[in-house]
């Protein structure tokens, strides 16, 4: 399917290097304008009616939030796009459905976009972005997380989580009793928010609960971890050392 977008940011280069990441990396993106302040876009999203803006919110004049609450109808989808990112509850807040950190990381623009995609394919479904709220401030409760779902949430605690697999733009969160549950979260998002001293991301689609379940790392078959549940999870080449660095802190 193709997606048609806009990317709204007061800088140049800014916009210039997200349409190149987009055309590389994510083709099924159209850009159909670019806009380098409210005002300019106000009139291509009344020129285009596109159906995603890339939404810068620090600019001058007119910041990102201001635009949306001016916009009598909102009939796209926003990814936030923000050097800052104690902005990043007020961006779900606001109803967007993702946010990406400057500079842009190439896996959570897929992750972001397939989100979009995922969810103009299933219009009916419940995407509540109060559910993204609840899961940051419930973060602030010591050893627990609430975990969104597409029903709700479900608070847990950290230390019973194993590990995290992702599933597309999906999370499978793996529990110590042997359960499982699905997360609307990407696997980009939870590797921000988790404790850095107990969870570690070993591969793009991995992160490891390495305080409380880590049984076993070993070399000599290929850097795997062990869990203590018997799952084996590959450690990428890329993230090989600073993992060891890691789990000799613990």
């Amino acid at each position: 399917m193709e997606i048609s977008a806009i990317i709204i940011d007061d800088e140049q280069n800014a916009r210039s290097n997200l349409r190149m990441l987009l055309e590389e990396y994510c083709p099924e993106v159209t850009v159909v304008a670019e806009a380098q302040s409210a005002n300019e876009a106000r009139e291509m999203i009344e020129i285009h009616h596109p159906q995603l803006l890339f939404l810068d919110i620090n600019m001058p004049n007119e910041d990102g939030f201001e635009l949306l609450d001016s916009l009598p109808e909102k009939d796209f989808s926003v990814i936030f796009i923000t050097a800052h990112n104690q902005f990043a509850l007020k961006a779900l807040k606001s109803g967007a459905l993702d946010y990406i950190e400057k500079p842009i990381d190439i896996d959570e623009l897929i992750e972001a976009v397939s989100k979009i995609k995922i969810e103009q394919q299933k219009p009916t479904e419940i995407t509540d972005m109060k559910q993204l709220v609840d899961f940051f401030q419930h973060q602030s409760t010591a050893g627990t997380i609430a975990i969104p779902t597409l029903s709700g949430f479900e608070i847990i605690k950290t230390s019973d989580i194993v590990r995290l697999e992702a599933d597309e733009s999906y999370t499978k969160i793996f529990l110590a009793d042997g359960k499982k549950c699905t997360s609307s979260m990407t696997i980009a998002r939870y590797e921000k928010v988790l404790n850095k001293n107990v969870f570690f991301r070993v591969h793009k689609s991995h992160i490891i609960n390495t305080k409380y379940h880590l049984k076993e790392f070993n070399r000599k078959n290929g850097n795997i971890a062990i869990m203590d549940n018997g799952t084996i999870i590959p450690i990428s080449r890329r993230k090989l050392n600073e993992f060891i660095n890691a789990i000799r802190t613990f």
